[in-house]
Formats: C-alpha cells, sequence, structure tokens
C-alpha cells in the first residue's frame, strides 16, 4: 500500500505529464487519481518508464518540399500576417458540386470571403465547369484554397468526361507494382491539370469483410501485406505528379457490415488484432511519406472506451495516430456531415471536439459559420491555445507551399477535355486489366482451350449484368451458343450434348 506522500508524489507528477499505456494518450484528472489512492508510486512509474518502448516512433515529416527553408519562411511569413479569424477559417474544407449553380457557388464564395474556408472539395459535375468555379473561388481568396476531390479510381469517381482507371481491387491482383505506381502518376497527372491539389486516395482498407457495404472493389484485397505495397506504390506515382495522397478510412472501414454515411459502426476486435491487420498499411505508407490521413466515423472500443467515433477521439487521432504512430502529415475528419458524426454532436460542437481529438481539418461541416463562432470563443476561454492553432494551421500552409500554390492558383481551362483523356490512358488502362487477369485452379488443364473447330461450346451468363461484351469476344474465336434457362433442370438438360461449358459470373459496372 503507498503511503499518503507517495500518492501525492504521484498526483504531482501525473498534472505536469500524460500517462501513455499502448500509446494511447490519457489526460489526468482527480477520478484517476482517486482509483490509484491506494497503488503505490512504483508500479505507475513502471507504466510510464516501459509504455513508450510500445511507440512506433517520429515519422519523417511528409509535408516539407524541396525547398523547405523557402517553405518555412514562407509559412512563418503567412502566418504572421493572418487574422486570429483567418487562422480558424483555414482549418475548414467546405463542399461544392462540379455541377453547381450560382447559389451553390455564392455560398461558396460567403463561406472564403467571410469565415475565410481553406480548402473546397469538389464533387459531381464537369471538369471545365469546376475548373471555372475554381479559378473564380482563388480570385475571391485572400489565402490560396486547397482544392480537394475523392479521385481513388481517377476523376471519373466524380466527373462526367473524365478517365476512370481501374478500381483497387483489380489493382490488387496485379503482381507488377511498377503498374500501380504508374496509375497514381496519371490520375496525379489528371488532378493536377485539373487544379486539384489532393486526392483522398487511396483507400487503405483492408477487405476482411464480404458484407462490407461502402468498402469493397475501393479496397487492394484482403491482404495486409498485398494492401500496403499497392498503397505505397499508387502515393509514389502522385507524389511524382505533384499532388498530396491520403491514406482513409483510419484506422480501418475494411471490416464493418455497415455504412457510416448512414450510422455508426463498430469494429469490435482487439487492440492487438487492428494493430497487425488495419494499421499495418498505415505504418507502411507513413514511412513512404504518405503526406494526409482521413480518419473514419467508427465506434471502436478497444481503442476509445467513452463511446466517442474513431474522428473526434483523442485517443485515437491522438494517442494512436500522431503519438504512437508518430504521423505529423495532415489529419482530416471524414465528412462531418455524415451519420457517423452528425448523429453524435450538434453542429459547431462536433468540430470542435474533433479539432481538440488532434484533426487538422475538417471536412464538410454542417454549419461552418456556427462552428467557426464556437471556435473564436474557445480560443478566448483558452480551450484552444494560440500553440494547437498553429501547430494545424502550419501544417496546412506547409501543403499549400508544397503543391505550389504560393506561386500559381487558377487553371488553364483550354485544351482540358483532352488532356484528362489520352492514348497513354488507355494504354495503361489495357496492361492493367491484361495483368489482373488470374488463374486461379486449372484443375485438368482445361486452359488453354485447344481443338476449337471440334468442341460444341456453351455460355451460360450468370450475375447482375449481362456479359454482352464476354460473349462477343467468344464468337471471335469459334461459335459458341449462349444457354439461358430459368432454373437448373433445365439448364443441365440443355448442357447435355455439349462438350465444354464457359460460365461468365458478371457484376455490374456501377458502384464498387
Amino acid at each position: 500500500m503507498g503511503s499518503t506522500y507517495d500518492r501525492e508524489l504521484a498526483f504531482s507528477f501525473f498534472k505536469l505529464i500524460e500517462f501513455r499505456s499502448f500509446g494511447i494518450s490519457l489526460s489526468f484528472h482527480r477520478s484517476f487519481y482517486m482509483l490509484m489512492r491506494h497503488v503505490s508510486v512504483v508500479p505507475l512509474l513502471l507504466v510510464l518508464i516501459y509504455s513508450p518502448l510500445l511507440c512506433w516512433g517520429q515519422q519523417p515529416d511528409p509535408l516539407l518540399s524541396n525547398d523547405r527553408e523557402a517553405q518555412m519562411q514562407w509559412v512563418d511569413s503567412v502566418y504572421a500576417s493572418m487574422t486570429l479569424e483567418e487562422k480558424v477559417g483555414q482549418l475548414f474544407m467546405t463542399d461544392m458540386p462540379s455541377e453547381g449553380d450560382d447559389k451553390d457557388a455564392d455560398r461558396v464564395k460567403q463561406l472564403i470571403e467571410k469565415y475565410h474556408v481553406g480548402g473546397v472539395i469538389f464533387f459531381k459535375g464537369g471538369p471545365v465547369q469546376q475548373a471555372r468555379f475554381q479559378n473564380n473561388f482563388q480570385q475571391h481568396s485572400k489565402l490560396p484554397l486547397l482544392i480537394a476531390m475523392d479521385a481513388e479510381w481517377g476523376l471519373a469517381m466524380r466527373l462526367d468526361s473524365t478517365y476512370a482507371f481501374p478500381w483497387n481491387m483489380t489493382l490488387g491482383a496485379i503482381e507488377d507494382r511498377s503498374l500501380i505506381r504508374r496509375t497514381g502518376y496519371r490520375i496525379g497527372n489528371h488532378c493536377k491539370r485539373l487544379g486539384v491539389h489532393i486526392n483522398f486516395a487511396p483507400d487503405i482498407d483492408i477487405n476482411t469483410n464480404p458484407k462490407n457495404p461502402i468498402i469493397g472493389n475501393r479496397s487492394f484485397g484482403e491482404d495486409s501485406e498485398n494492401v500496403a505495397q499497392k498503397g505505397i506504390a499508387f502515393i509514389k506515382g502522385m507524389q511524382e505528379a505533384g499532388v498530396l495522397s491520403c491514406g482513409k478510412h483510419f484506422p480501418g472501414h475494411g471490416d464493418t457490415e455497415q455504412d457510416s454515411h448512414k450510422t455508426l459502426p463498430t469494429v469490435d476486435f482487439t487492440e492487438e488484432r487492428i494493430d497487425s491487420i488495419e494499421l499495418y498499411p498505415y505504418r507502411q505508407l507513413m514511412s513512404n511519406r504518405l503526406e494526409s490521413v482521413m480518419v473514419a466515423h467508427l465506434n471502436v472500443p478497444s481503442l476509445e472506451w467513452q463511446g466517442l467515433p474513431s474522428s473526434i477521439s483523442a485517443s485515437i487521432v491522438t494517442g494512436v495516430l500522431k503519438e504512437r504512430m508518430g504521423f505529423n502529415g495532415l489529419i482530416f475528419t471524414d465528412a462531418l456531415n455524415m451519420k457517423g458524426a452528425s448523429d453524435f454532436e450538434e453542429p459547431g460542437e462536433i468540430d470542435l471536439m474533433a479539432f481538440l481529438a488532434g484533426n487538422d481539418m475538417l471536412l464538410m461541416s454542417l454549419d461552418i459559420p456556427k462552428a467557426v463562432g464556437r471556435f473564436l470563443n474557445a480560443y478566448e476561454a483558452g480551450i484552444i491555445t494560440e500553440e494547437r492553432l498553429a501547430h494545424s494551421v502550419k501544417k496546412i500552409l506547409k501543403a499549400k507551399y508544397k503543391v505550389g500554390l504560393h506561386e500559381k492558383r487558377t487553371v488553364e481551362l483550354e485544351g482540358m477535355i483532352e488532356d484528362l483523356n489520352t492514348r497513354e490512358d488507355d494504354l495503361l488502362y489495357n496492361e492493367l486489366v491484361e495483368n489482373a487477369l488470374t488463374v486461379v485452379k486449372n484443375a485438368g488443364n482445361v486452359l488453354p482451350i485447344t481443338g476449337l473447330e471440334e468442341k460444341r461450346i456453351a455460355y451460360v451468363p450468370l450475375g447482375d449484368d449481362s456479359g454482352d461484351a464476354f460473349y462477343d469476344m467468344l464468337q471471335k474465336y469459334t461459335n459458341v451458343e449462349k444457354v439461358i434457362a430459368k432454373d437448373l433442370g433445365s439448364l443441365m438438360k440443355q448442357l447435355e450434348y455439349h462438350d465444354l461449358v464457359i460460365v461468365g459470373f458478371h457484376r455490374s459496372n456501377g458502384h464498387p
């Protein structure tokens, strides 16, 4: 049993530092002290001594540019010239539909001019219209705006008249990682041509749950090592193009059966399982200068015992991501208008909680004016310190410098569609598909099929897509009979006199 002196010494000691256990940070308060009042100070000190061994160490700063001295001079100079309102505004990234109208544009311009938002994320529409909006918004902004998009498999994820590369699941089947790097480069090149500075990609969730309603083909696969290696190749390609990358959805949205757009999914695994599976790709990508991470809205009891969504959990954002994993790039929340976050707390309050948890940029707040007001009050009350504000705002400014926003903001409109749809893209696409073809099993050496002129061949289409393109290709080699039946008995009867049956199972390409 500890003496009164021991307990008081422990209390004083904890007032000065934070208790770290398994990389998770707990701010000390008296209730914790009361729990420990009968425990000697010695074992407490042992925990404090040994727990750092569980941390992974600081990762390299991925936001530093090649001319880092000039970069930091620009960052410090700009920050020194900013008002408090401008600093707070930089923390917010608002949304804009690329097909939007004047009303949508006026809303964004008001947020830029009055509330000084730091960036804009664009959605559904066309590239030329989006570029016009971007140029207009940049002209109305005192500080350069960071432009973002979800372009996981290319701009076509959001925009018409743009290129769609294969989904990550297809890329995951390709053994030649140089092809993945070239894909990242082409997608990054398209983003840069359009004036998009950060692509919220790649998705590095581990697809271990076939019932997942939102990830699926957006993942490179179910193997952590494969996901990590493909993710590294992808971000290196984007980095070569001069576009910022973003790993998502931290700490891992792959093994859920619910969609965080609609509710708060639970990831009910041990900390050890999450560390070895879900977090593995993040560590590998961070070692290769991953510039940013997007934090999901998830309930992860093993990492957050208060029931907070991961996006507003200091234990997860600061404790795991920043302290345990040593990440010092940009940290984005997933969209705060998603039900996984918005159902938890009212607008303004949820934004403040997300910032205090350790996030740098708050994506798609439901009410930016209300949130800005809440932040200003929190600053005056000392809840947000100048040091904490500078930490995030300077990271945002570093990112803006790295993508060249200290020099150029506008986008050239002429030749946009041609530049975003090139022969080089077509050739790469064909190469990707060819290298993704996988023979899972070849019992009896059926493949390659020989003696076509001697075989009576049937084709049976299954799945929710017709597979007509596949059937048309078969017909180019030999005569193939398409067989369709309403039940298995009828189907087997029709196939009775065929030498070879080819079954094509095709899924709709409408949604990943």
